[in-house]
């Protein structure tokens, strides 16, 4: 049993490493990060290191899942680390979707900031908005559109609002409306916008405020998800062996199963209570 667990387990460590390998771009970046003679490591090589890395992050599961192979004796753990990979690329894709949204929501606001300083300056509408959108780059893949219309007097509006419809960019459909009014009621653009990105300002921060309140509530999730951990520490510090009676004994094995069933429960629970919490 011990030499079939060893032997999984570096047949899981190696499959991890091939697949992480096995990518498309794997040999550029093995060849962007190959040193150089006059610069061992330089900046270029470290940040496409970084990169390389952060992009494939879930495929750690797979050598801490062969050490608990290897340190219980037992083929569970390469199997939990096999079903943790997807899990854990989920939530990764997840959080890199909400930071991406919130940083245009961001790029939004300082968008109708740098019209307003344009417009006021002396421009024309389409211009401010071409000068303001090159200096700020919140529109991305639908600045093209957009400054189609703003720089060969198209429907701005009707832009703003298709591109309003990207992840993060809900404010662009404040902006298209202030452009509606503006052309067709004569109203200040200038003085909208000013209004808008105050709006969208105030937005964003009564969103930190949430958050730095909801703090507690995930730091509470966070001692949920590692009390496990803690206590099979310290049972193996008294010399309980956790390791052997929940790998290699019918009750462990019951036991193991119910505690990771209600641990997944507890943890899902508490995140969507934060999560409710900051829908609010």
């Amino acid at each position: 049993m011990q030499v079939l667990a060893w032997a999984m387990a570096g047949c899981a460590g190696l499959a991890g490493s091939l697949a992480a390998a096995g990518e498309p771009g794997a040999r550029r970046a093995r060849v962007l990060m190959a040193p150089r003679r006059d610069q061992p490591w330089g900046p270029v090589g470290c940040a496409t290191a970084r990169a390389y890395v952060a992009g494939r992050r879930e495929w750690l599961c797979a050598p801490v899942a062969a050490l608990l192979a290897v340190l219980g004796e037992s083929v569970l753990p390469l199997l939990a680390g096999a079903v943790a990979v997807p899990i854990v690329r989920r939530w990764l894709r997840q959080r890199a979707r909400r930071r991406e949204r919130e940083k245009a929501a961001h790029a939004v606001t300082a968008l109708c900031g740098a019209v307003v300083g344009e417009l006021r300056a002396g421009r024309e509408p389409g211009e401010a908005l071409l000068a303001a959108a090159r200096g700020v780059g919140a529109l991305e893949t639908a600045e093209s559109a957009v400054l189609a219309a703003a720089r060969f007097g198209g429907d701005v509006p009707g832009a703003l609002r298709q591109a309003a419809a990207g992840p993060g960019l809900d404010g662009l459909a404040g902006m298209a409306a202030c452009w509606q009014v503006a052309v067709e009621g004569g109203a200040g653009l200038a003085a909208g916008l000013a209004r808008l990105e105050s709006s969208l300002r105030g937005e964003r921060r009564r969103r930190d405020e949430l958050r730095a309140q909801l703090a507690g509530a995930w730091s509470t999730v966070v001692v949920l998800s590692l009390l496990p951990v803690v206590g099979l520490g310290l049972g193996a510090a008294l010399g309980a062996d956790p390791m052997r009676v929940l790998l290699h004994s019918p009750g462990g094995l019951v036991c193991l199963v119910a505690g990771g069933l209600l641990e997944t429960a507890g943890l899902f629970w508490a995140s969507r209570i934060v999560r409710t919490g900051e829908a609010a």
